[in-house]
């Protein structure tokens, strides 16, 4: 039976506030039939839904969630296109270029503005691009340009930056008029005088009406609470906005109940004493505050993804076919289009170079300082600088397809992932609001009608309860952390693709290394030549080079690399066999020659004499691969080639002891050679002779030992393994890297980077674990006082706008602890 294909979706969610609204998508969604996995992140305001579409439908998803007061929004298949137009006069002229878009295959939408001089235009990029479409305006007669109107590629913080917008232009007003507020409620209490015309003890109606004008412009600055919340409360899904609504609704009510009586002359005097008009103001300009410091930092988490993009240049020369140039957007650039790169200019896009010479700086990808030599034939990948010469690179991976989009793509995935620590935060999320109504009414009711304090002090406990709940400090605990620690990750070339392996790399008590490209540079060299017989080096040299030129085992290349380097003269040999595991044989240059291992030379009966074998097992305890040459059916030399061990490969190893993880090392070679590396890297336990397909398999009997164990490899011959282990970790060894291998990708190439990561996934781990006690703690304390339980044993009661400042203040504190982690800064091994 074959197992269902499930798709995964990423969509952004609109309507968000607060924890308890996420937490009540994933419960509705989680729940619906064929739905295999859901996270929603409240920090990005996505939701990652993981379905068997045999099942149940996007749609139906989308439906389900929509009663609920949110909206899934789908990334759009298509894109949009912003385009400045001249050479328009006439309202003809835009009717002309609407009508031959629109009849063009590919084009969704097309919206031309006369006045602006502009138009946008809805495209399937899998049926046509930015470029034809201005090319097709450009054969109406007009000329078109791309415009920074577009889409940008980062639409979700160009809103955000906008809602900020927003806020700040709502936030001033407010506190002006909460200031007015606080002056006239509680200037007499500060020994402020006020006029006469609004004194309480003169004029108590004027006392009253003055703060209800000051505060109806606030409920109005304020009333996305309102629309927000009392719908969520009516649909059962009561969230922050909804503490906040009830809150200082009943506040406004009640004062403006009193507000009528004083007017009507009913006990003025006694009920001016009993407004709470400040407390509702005050509440909404406070709140109103900490939201926008809290959109502020959150709009900080994404440094990283930004700057990441913004490697990748605006505009690139394109090369016409008549060998013309042009400028244009990098959004235009189509595969096997030639570029032209000028001394200076940031590469656009991932290619081929065609023509000239010149030094590439890769170090924001790769973190190698020095330029990197390219010419003809050489790749080249966009977002790296072009130094001193000019190149022409025909591109081949273009928009989506291109090394840094999918780097960015994935630490977006990461971003938005949750670890299981996550999961407590969720749970209390979703009954936290009820919860938190529950005891505020509780409460106000038990000093009413128990305590006998009176309404006016019953009301305080009941506002001072609802406003200091906070369930977004809980929400954003852990996404703010992952989203901050990923994209700070990602900075430093460690490829975090998921919130679980960073939580789980806290843990790893074993680090299981591959040998060659991991703790060895991966090229084997040869290391020595030992002469036994009567033969010269650059004679047996080129004899071994010209019978290895055949072969395609990996040390035949070292031996040929090695001759090549010595200058000695290649031969073309004839009669080549190659004997699987034992060796190959020629004719060179008229003596039959024969290059293997020890076997290899017994079955062909050549003798090996004591001293040979004792020096051949001196240079396998170094940790070379040994190879016999028998010239003439005589033993002539004897060739050690070695995969040389990474200079920072022992460092690594010690400070990974230091940090109370065992090293082991995995590897296919034989005893001997497999020890001599250990010995080199400070490793002491080694398993030799473990094919690639057997590693998995000796992963997991590690894990049935109760190990938790991360496997380090190159990500290619050992992605069994990788996958196998509690954290896979891809070594990548150049830019363009098989960046899907492993949970963590360290881009760089870099042992120094497996540190970096753990230390990492532990400064983030502690980071969310100290988020998450503050908000914790801040309700399991914060509630309490609000209902009053100081004021029992003689202490304070807490006043409704410190509370609803202290709401406020939590969640900013919250997101500035994560922001922290921007600073995160790796301790090198030597230094450990």
């Amino acid at each position: 039976m074959t197992e269902p294909v499930m798709t995964d979706e990423i969509m952004a969610v609109r309507g968000m506030h607060c924890a308890a609204c996420a937490a009540r998508i994933e419960k509705v969604v989680g729940a619906m039939a064929g739905v295999v996995r859901v996270e929603v992140n409240l920090a990005t305001e996505e939701a990652r839904i993981v379905y068997d579409p045999e099942v149940v439908t996007l749609a139906g998803i989308v439906s389900r969630v929509a009663p609920l007061g949110f909206e899934l929004i789908r990334a759009p298949e298509t894109e949009t296109l912003a385009l400045d137009i001249a050479g328009m006069s006439c309202a003809s002229c835009s009717a002309r270029i609407e009508k031959v878009l629109r009849q063009a295959d590919g084009i969704t939408a097309v919206t031309v503005n006369l006045a602006a001089n502009s138009a946008r235009v809805e495209y399937d990029p899998e049926r046509t691009s930015a470029r034809s479409i201005r090319e097709r305006i450009g054969r109406l007669g007009f000329t078109a340009t791309v415009s920074d109107g577009g889409d940008g590629g980062d639409g979700g913080t160009r809103r955000a930056r906008e809602a900020l917008a927003r806020r700040r232009d709502e936030l001033v007003p407010a506190l002006i008029f909460a200031a007015l507020l606080l002056f006239v409620s509680m200037g007499e209490m500060l020994g402020l005088g006020l006029p006469g015309f609004i004194a309480p003890a003169v004029n108590p109606p004027g006392f009253a009406i003055t703060q209800f004008v000051l505060v109806v412009p606030l409920l109005y600055i304020g009333r996305r609470f309102y629309l927000n919340g009392f719908p969520a409360l009516f649909r059962g899904s009561a969230n922050m906005d909804s503490l906040i609504a009830v809150g200082t609704g009943a506040a406004f009510i009640y004062s403006s109940w009193n507000l009528i009586e004083i007017v009507l002359g009913i006990d003025p005097f006694v009920h001016v004493r009993d407004l709470y008009f400040e407390s509702a103001g005050v509440i909404i300009a406070l709140v109103s505050l900490g939201k926008y410091f809290e959109a502020r930092a959150r709009i900080k988490t994404s440094d990283a993804i930004r700057q990441l993009m913004d490697l990748a240049p605006e505009r690139a020369t394109l090369i016409h076919s008549d060998g013309g140039t042009e400028e244009i957007m990098a959004a235009e650039i189509e595969s096997g289009d030639l570029l032209l790169l000028r001394p200076g200019e940031r590469i656009a896009v991932d290619g081929v170079v065609e023509e000239g010479e010149s030094s590439v700086d890769e170090s924001m990808l790769t973190g190698e300082s020095m330029p990197v030599g390219k010419g003809p034939g050489d790749r080249v990948v966009g977002g790296t600088l072009n130094h001193n010469g000019v190149l022409k690179v025909r591109a081949d991976k273009v928009g989506r397809d291109t090394v840094l989009a999918r780097i960015v793509a994935l630490v977006r995935v990461a971003q938005g992932s949750k670890p299981p620590i996550a999961n407590l935060a969720d749970r209390i999320s979703l009954y936290f609001v009820p919860t938190v109504m529950s005891i505020a009414l509780v409460a106000a009711m038990a000093w009413y009608f128990i305590a006998g304090a009176g309404f006016p002090f019953s009301l305080r406990i009941f506002i001072a309860v609802m406003v200091i709940a906070c369930p977004c400090a809980m929400g954003l605990a852990t996404p703010t952390s992952i989203m901050v620690g990923t994209g700070r990750g990602a900075q430093l070339g460690i490829l975090i693709k998921d919130g679980s392996a960073l939580e789980l790399l806290q843990h790893v008590d074993t680090v299981v290394f591959d040998k060659t490209g991991t703790l060895t540079h991966g090229r084997p060299e040869m290391e020595e030549l030992v002469l036994l017989g009567d033969i010269g080096r650059e004679r047996l040299l080129a004899l071994a080079a010209s019978t290895e030129k055949m072969s395609e085992h990996p040390l035949a290349a070292a031996v040929v690399r090695a001759a090549v380097d010595a200058g000695a003269g290649l031969f073309e040999p004839r009669a080549f066999a190659a004997v699987t595991g034992l060796g190959v044989c020629a004719e060179v240059d008229g003596v039959a020659v024969r290059m293997g291992n020890f076997e290899f030379m017994t079955r062909e009966g050549t003798a090996v004499s004591d001293r040979a074998r004792r020096r051949a097992d001196d240079l396998s305890d170094q940790g070379a691969t040994v190879m016999y040459i028998a010239v003439a059916g005589e033993l002539a030399g004897l060739m050690a080639i070695a995969d040389r061990v990474k200079e920072e490969a022992p460092p690594v190893v010690a400070a990974l002891k230091r940090m109370g993880i065992e090293p082991l090392l995995v590897t296919g070679d034989h005893e001997r050679t497999a020890h001599a590396v250990g010995v080199k890297v400070g490793i002491e336990r080694v398993l030799a002779r473990v094919l690639p397909e057997g590693k998995a398999d000796r992963v997991a009997a590690l894990q049935k030992e109760g190990r938790k164990l991360a496997m380090i490899g190159d990500g290619v011959n050992d992605a069994p393994a990788l996958a196998r282990a509690d954290v896979g970790i891809a070594m990548g060894t150049g830019i363009d890297v098989a960046v899907e291998s492993g949970d963590i990708v360290l881009l760089r190439g870099e042992l120094s980077g497996l540190i970096a990561a753990i230390e990492l996934s532990r400064a983030v781990m502690r980071n969310i674990r100290q988020n998450l006690f503050w908000a914790f703690a801040y309700n399991v304390v914060g509630i309490p006082v609000a209902a009053g339980v100081l004021f029992i044993f003689g202490g304070p009661t807490l006043n409704p706008m410190i509370a609803g400042a202290a709401m406020a203040m939590s969640s900013v504190s919250v997101v500035s602890n994560a922001l922290r982690l921007k600073f995160f800064a790796p301790v090198t091994p030597a230094k450990r």
